[in-house]
């Protein structure tokens, strides 16, 4: 019998069925000691289907996102959904409220001379699509754009690592031998091909000396300040990345127009899929994001529903004067997107070493914004199991023709989010009651609990 450090540590195999196994075998064992449920909660997480800094897969996220008490978890991967059957079923199997989104970059026509949320680049901005409820059909329109997103990625990384090995032919990769082997399905991103420069350089270098003199050379630094910077492995991360990808790198070049698809096309994507539109804000400093009325508004007519956000950008700011002025943008946007009646997504992403698991919504700084940042939880996952279960999505007609008051539907797909997680038993009676009966019972549900 494998012990719980081991099978938490097969929480993370690449192997599909080590996996399932494993999480079945703790859930069995720990099914009366999990922790009450609390307040904090996290719907941008990334797995190592994309970049996990710990290498988590989707089990493991649920798995730990359990075992401190979430009221919810998000799985949130660039370019992919491989981990949303897994990461809804490991919800189920835990009991534990959970939704699927997927982030990309675009381009958006309307702020082609300005930054907005990816630094260094006019025009480009992170996006998502949330609340994604089972998989693609295979051979639809949906998953062939879902396809596409991940072969236009994985150019773009192909293009990318060959700008680099020019500059840098000592450890040159090879993008199918070296990089994507960190994978378990091909989603790589540019951290790991970050992480198979610095992995490569070890196997080239024949020792200690030699490892630090290759990135002092790369870097620009003298031998005491690199062994000083590796001793601190996210910084020394961040600094190869910079150094290598990010604007001004030995491998950038500046997007052109054509290397990111149109916001529109992805947000039509989006709502083809049944799922929600999601704006992204980074911090509110840039001048795309300066007038964030603007930018909403900009984003909600061409059909975005949702805001994601990651605060810990805004308030866990070292310099106390900078972070007066980040928590009063965050404090703006918030005020905001609510409004607007748009629902709003909160988490730390855990896509390079440092970040934390979860936010505390107990701090100072956020404290003021739990309650919002709960019920955007907790619309999320009401959409992800209304679409699942009765085909009744956020975004679709029927909602629409059923509620037409938007803060009327928020409200609606809040009860149904707030409801008990689902576990395995009660979704298989609702897959077999069929989509008219669940959303009966739902509708139900939701009416008993505004009586409460």
């Amino acid at each position: 019998m494998k012990s719980l450090e081991q099978l938490v540590s097969d929480l993370n195999s690449f192997d599909p069925l080590v996996r399932k196994n494993a999480l079945r075998l703790l859930a069995d064992s720990r099914a009366a000691a999990f922790p009450v449920e609390g307040v904090n909660l996290n719907m941008h997480f990334h797995s190592f289907f994309s970049y996990n800094a710990k290498s988590y897969s989707p089990s493991r996220i649920v798995w730990e996102a359990k075992n401190v008490g979430l009221f919810a978890a998000g799985l949130c991967d660039f370019d992919v959904l491989d981990g949303l059957e897994e990461f809804l079923d490991a919800g189920r199997m835990l009991e534990l409220r959970v939704a699927v989104a997927l982030e990309t970059r675009v381009y958006l026509e309307e702020y082609a001379d300005v930054e907005i949320s990816s630094p260094g680049e006019p025009g480009v901005t992170y996006i998502m699509g949330a609340g994604f409820a089972r998989e693609l059909v295979g051979g639809s329109k949906q998953a062939a754009g879902l396809a596409d997103y991940k072969i236009r990625a994985g150019q773009r990384n192909k293009a990318l690592i060959d700008r680099i090995n020019a500059r840098l032919p000592t450890i040159a990769l090879d993008y199918e031998k070296d990089v994507l082997p960190l994978t378990p399905a091909g989603g790589a991103t540019e951290r790991h091909i970050v992480t198979a420069y610095i992995n490569k350089a070890r196997t080239v270098a024949k020792n200690a000396e030699e490892f630090i003199s290759l990135w002092s050379s790369v870097l620009g630094e003298n031998s005491t300040n690199m062994e000083k910077l590796m001793a601190n492995q996210p910084a020394f991360e961040e600094a190869v990345r910079k150094k290598l990808a990010k604007r001004g790198g030995l491998g950038y070049i500046q997007p052109s127009i054509g290397a990111f698809p149109p916001a529109q096309d992805f947000i039509d994507w989006v709502l083809s899929c049944d799922a929600i539109p999601m704006i992204t804000w980074l911090d509110g400093t840039s001048d795309g994001e300066k007038d964030g009325c603007a930018m909403l508004e900009c984003m909600r007519d061409k059909g975005a529903a949702a805001l994601n956000i990651i605060p810990d950008r805004n308030w866990n700011v070292s310099d106390p004067k900078e972070a007066a002025r980040k928590v009063s943008l965050l404090d703006d946007i918030v005020t905001t997107a609510e409004s607007m009646d748009l629902p709003i997504n909160i988490g730390t992403e855990m896509n390079k070493q440092g970040l934390p698991f979860v936010d505390s919504l107990t701090c100072k700084a956020l404290q003021p914004y739990r309650d919002t940042f709960t019920r955007g939880a907790a619309v999320m996952v009401g959409h992800t199991v209304l679409l699942r279960y009765a085909d009744y999505s956020y975004i679709g007609r029927k909602a629409k023709n059923d509620i037409g008051r938007l803060s009327d539907r928020n409200k609606f797909f809040e009860t149904i989010g707030r409801l008990a997680p689902l576990n395995e038993s009660q979704a298989k009676r609702l897959e077999d009651m069929g989509t008219e009966k669940a959303l009966d019972w739902f509708r139900n549900i939701s009416r008993r609990e505004a009586k409460i």
